[in-house]
């Protein structure tokens, strides 16, 4: 089973400790991914509303958000 299937797994937990240090890390790792992701399709051209329309986001929202931060290494892994 993965990190993540497992983190899923302890978000449900009946023991709110177990339950919200997985939701903590859950987000931490989608974080992560989305850096990721943001980074990957700049480097591919895409265009800041295009990002935006994949996540559902605003253009400005997104653009906030990550432009002008450090890229991220290419894996979430990490």
């Amino acid at each position: 089973m993965s990190s993540a299937t497992e983190l899923a797994a302890a978000a449900g937990s009946t023991d709110p400790r177990v339950g919200l240090r997985a939701v903590l890390a859950l987000r931490r790792l989608l974080d992560r991914l989305e850096r990721v992701q943001v980074d990957n399709a700049r480097r591919q051209g895409w265009s800041w509303q295009e990002i935006a329309d994949a996540l559902e986001v605003s253009k400005q929202g997104v653009h906030k958000k990550h432009a002008g931060r450090p890229a991220v290494n290419g894996t979430w892994e990490e």
